[in-house]
């Protein structure tokens, strides 16, 4: 009840957002404003809502495809981070510089190109002419950045927050209308529990009632082992006599918690925004519920992937108080057995490019 009279209250400002939102497309779709269309594909995987439907580990996945056969570049405008402009990410950089995302990307795959910019329609000219063997772009989080024309659109939502279900910002989640999800070509619902039946699917995309140009897939989260941060060699299997703190600012921690509690003895969870920056305040915070754990049991903190670029600026301090951190990788799977079919479609988009 609390929830629909906020809705009701903050109605008036969705409306005023959407027709803003509105006017912006009509524009597109008119001609008066053109977005960029480039020479070599472009991938573009974003989501209608803000935060939370995994779009860094759907990336990974097109990153792990493509990497070995083709030159990849991954553009990202590097949300939250304390610079600005064009610049390539590197091993050496720090989150603060280009952000926890893209680098990320870099260090789980230094092979591959990896940029940040506000203008992703400045940006690629800008890694092509750096890099001309470049054969694809993956963009991150872009499917609201109209001056880019991808090649393909990957939509994004998650199965417990579909789109369909959704409001316009600030009264729901929504960056736009839900009608903006015909631009897609390609719908992932993701997050799903893995007990997910064929029927239940069906129902989804009933719901969200594809176009003829629109495929719908599945996908859910597969964890892996933790391994410990600065030394990825040392890991720790998550056994039901394992105490944990888990440290993370990410959009929504709720698919996650969800499999600790189920693979763990006893958790603690140390929540924050999205892309936080921890504190020298956050840490010490850390220090002393870890050293509360009961003493005769194994306790690790874990945290994850995107996580780990933020922890790693507080490095001295993590190896001074000798905190075992470690972190959770994440991968996707489709469900069904459907990634093969998944790989052939994006396979062939790349094999009917045509400029």
């Amino acid at each position: 009840m609390q929830q629909l009279l906020v809705r009701l209250l903050l109605s008036p400002f969705a409306l005023l957002y959407g027709l803003a939102v509105s006017l912006r497309n009509a524009l597109y779709r008119a001609g008066v404003v053109k977005p960029v269309h480039f020479d070599l594909p472009v991938i573009s995987v974003g989501n209608l809502s803000v935060g939370g439907t995994g779009k860094t580990p759907h990336i990974e996945y097109l990153i792990r495809l493509l990497k070995d056969y083709i030159r990849v570049g991954v553009l990202s405008r590097g949300y939250l981070r304390k610079s600005r402009g064009f610049r390539f990410v590197s091993r050496a950089s720090n989150a603060e510089e280009v952000g926890d995302e893209p680098l990320q990307f870099k260090l789980k795959y230094d092979d591959i190109v990896v940029a940040v910019s506000e203008s992703r329609s400045l940006a690629i000219p800008q890694m092509v002419m750096r890099h001309p063997d470049l054969q694809i772009i993956l963009l991150d989080d872009a499917f609201q950045h109209r001056s880019v024309e991808p090649a393909m659109h990957i939509l994004l939502t998650e199965h417990d927050r579909l789109f369909t279900r959704d409001f316009l910002l600030p009264a729901g989640r929504l960056r736009e209308w839900r009608q903006a999800y015909r631009r897609a070509h390609q719908i992932i619902v993701t997050k799903c529990p893995p007990t997910l039946t064929r029927e239940q699917a069906l129902a989804i995309r009933d719901e969200i009632a594809p176009y003829p140009h629109q495929q719908v897939w599945f996908t859910a989260f597969q964890y892996g082992m933790p391994y410990r941060l600065f030394d990825t060699g040392q890991r720790q299997a998550l056994t039901a006599d394992l105490s944990v703190i888990l440290i993370s600012g990410i959009a929504n921690t709720d698919y996650l918690v969800d499999h600790l509690v189920d693979h763990t003895g006893y958790l603690d969870v140390m929540d924050f925004e999205d892309h936080h920056y921890f504190t020298p305040h956050d840490m010490d915070q850390l220090l002393v519920r870890f050293r509360g754990l009961p003493a005769d049991q194994p306790a690790i903190i874990l945290s994850t992937e995107k996580d780990a670029t933020r922890l790693a600026l507080h490095r001295e301090w993590i190896v001074k108080n000798d905190l075992p951190v470690f972190i959770l990788p994440v991968a996707v799977r489709f469900l069904w057995e459907e990634g093969p079919r998944f790989d052939a479609m994006i396979r062939q988009f790349l094999l009917d490019f045509k400029v």
